[in-house]
């Protein structure tokens, strides 16, 4: 019994303890919106090491199988870079991003859906099309 009144209340227990998770973002997302975000975070990466990029693409451009060798420098500079950037703080940063542009992706999708269907009502104009034609029954009359 004493010792329950020396433990502190469970709210302070665990108000103390960090979140299990070490991203900013906890909220989960399914495979194709964390795939999404993975192209996103990779593409900022490659930014950053434009150069590097560029020096080791350059340098393997006229080589087959020796570019492994001869181009071992500008490879080692360029994966550094990479390594350099490839952060969880990069990974949160674009997972942000994502979420920030999430309005500015709906948008589209729904103008895109829009002008679907008036490219669908004008085709069917177009042709003349009923939509419950069955094929291959057009132009035949009845006995």
């Amino acid at each position: 019994m004493a010792t329950a009144m020396t433990l502190p209340p469970k709210e302070a227990r665990t108000a103390a303890r960090p979140s299990p998770l070490p991203s900013r973002n906890p909220l989960p997302l399914s495979s194709s919106q964390e795939a999404q975000v993975k192209e996103l975070y990779h593409k900022r990466v490659r930014t950053k090491c434009a150069d590097e990029v560029r020096d080791f693409a350059s340098c393997c451009s006229s080589r087959t199988f020796t570019a492994t060798i001869m181009c071992r420098g500008q490879q080692k500079a360029m994966n550094t870079c990479m390594k350099q950037y490839a952060t969880q703080d990069e990974q949160d940063s674009a997972r942000e991003e994502w979420f920030a542009t999430m309005d500015k992706r709906r948008e589209e999708r729904e103008q895109k859906e829009a002008k679907k269907k008036i490219d669908e009502v004008f085709w069917r104009e177009w042709w003349a099309k009923d939509p419950n034609e069955k094929p291959g029954q057009a132009g035949k009359g009845g006995p």
